[in-house]
């Protein structure tokens, strides 16, 4: 009789707590939210996440700056040239000049457009419906604004400052109701050249900074977590041919910059270790039609192209090198690489800590000993990833960035909100709010 008993008992409490749970599972909570709606979900088409609250494109209000922080600056550069004698009525006559920097000129073309069915992100009209707001100040044209003369006629006529068009960008935008709202966490500028913005970059260093390295910026202005590494645009023609190797005949090319300031330092050394090697094409070349030309033959038939740091950790050389077919061999310490989230820069390219690279002989004896075969397998990759770096391609670089800058957007939800909470006080030192970028070097590696 005590056995059953306890059996009974037992099938009792087992009943009252199903009851119990079917009560509350109907009644109180009808409508449980289900694992998958609460966590983020990988897209490994477009390798993205998909944040169940901002499942479309990202809303960017792009700022109606006055004329002088775009079109101006493309007018004033014309005009300090030589090819423009007034300005222009019609903008639409102006041409943005062909350099490395233009990235700034393609994010604003790709914001003007009417189509842009395939972009993560979607220009809206009303800044109140906006997730980010774009600044689409010509910072890096604007710097190379006046051209470089000698000491003796230095200032003589020029009325162009590219100083006063930053002070002027910011007292611009403290007039605007949403740049102060959330301290500028929301907002986007390009500064691609390396000293583009520098007059006032502690003034919007809380903003998305779309920049080329981190070579001249402070631990508490950028850092990878909060900004994005852009490419260069590449500056000699796309190789057009297939993967092979026979009609490459040289080993290891480059032409650029023989003298570089800081970590470009290096490229004097690497000269003086490689212009004397069988099947090497190293030459000193400043920028011009003419120097692009001989380059792109170059590299267009050479197996390896050199990317040493400039004067700061990029170069646009990499990026030369990608469009060629020609597996770059980087030599650059301190660099950071756009979109290695989508690219694994060790399938497409070969790194040499500096050190071992300017002694004799090391560099092309390690070129030489990677076999037909790998090279080989080192350009199918740069095939594949070649449209990331080609920015007029219909789903190019400008995608590719604007895919970036909207994976910034928990980041920045959450800083608007800690702003919020935080009490505000003087530190010694900089805080933990942006991360240090690559402070610890580099190993060779295949």
């Amino acid at each position: 009789m005590g056995r059953k008993s306890i059996i009974k008992s037992t099938l009792a409490t087992v009943f009252v707590l199903l009851a119990c749970y079917a009560f509350f599972n109907t009644f109180i909570y009808p409508n449980p939210l289900r694992l998958e709606e609460l966590s983020l979900r990988f897209d490994p088409r477009g390798n993205s996440l998909n944040f169940p609250a901002n499942s479309g494109p990202v809303k960017v209000y792009m700022y109606d700056l006055p004329r002088k922080f775009t079109y101006g600056v493309i007018e004033s550069y014309a005009m300090a040239r030589g090819g423009l004698k007034a300005p222009v009525n019609d903008v639409t006559k102006l041409r943005y000049p062909g350099n490395q920097h233009s990235a700034e000129w393609y994010l604003f073309a790709d914001l003007t457009r009417a189509d842009q069915s395939g972009s993560p992100v979607t220009r809206v009209l009303d800044p109140e419906e906006a997730d980010l707001f774009y600044v689409p100040f010509f910072s890096s044209l604007s710097l190379v604004v006046n051209p470089i003369r000698p000491a003796s006629v230095a200032g003589d006529g020029l009325v162009y400052s590219d100083e006063e068009m930053q002070e002027g960008l910011i007292d611009w935008l403290e007039g605007q109701v949403y740049w102060p709202r959330n301290n500028g966490w929301d907002h986007v500028f390009i500064c691609q050249d390396p000293n583009a913005l520098y007059k006032i970059v502690d003034r919007v260093k809380n903003g998305v900074l779309l920049v080329s390295d981190l070579g001249r910026l402070g631990r508490d202005q950028a850092s990878l977590v909060k900004d994005v590494i852009l490419p260069y645009s590449h500056r000699i023609n796309t190789f057009n041919g297939g993967v092979g190797i026979e009609s490459r005949k040289s080993l290891l090319f480059f032409m650029g910059n023989r003298y570089r300031k800081e970590g470009g330092k290096i490229r004097d050394l690497l000269f003086q270790v490689l212009e004397n090697e069988k099947d090497v094409i190293i030459k000193h070349g400043a920028q011009s039609r003419e120097s692009r030309r001989m380059a792109s033959q170059g590299m267009h038939t050479s197996k390896f192209c050199l990317h040493p740091a400039g004067d700061t950790p990029s170069a646009c050389r990499l990026f030369d090198a990608v469009v060629s077919l020609c597996v770059p061999v980087i030599v650059s310490d301190y660099i950071e690489l756009p979109f290695e989230d989508v690219i694994d820069y060790r399938k497409i390219a070969v790194f040499i800590d500096s050190n071992s690279a300017v002694k004799p002989g090391y560099l092309v004896k390690l070129l030489r000993k990677i076999s037909s075969q790998r090279i080989l397998e080192f350009q199918w990759e740069l095939k594949k990833v070649k449209q990331y770096f080609e920015y007029e391609y219909p789903n190019g670089t400008v995608n590719e960035i604007w895919r970036q800058v909207s994976m910034k957007l928990p980041l920045i939800k959450l800083m608007i909100n800690r702003d919020k909470r935080l009490v505000k006080r003087d530190l010694t030192e900089s805080d933990c709010s942006c991360l240090c970028s690559n402070q610890s070097g580099m190993y060779t590696a295949l």
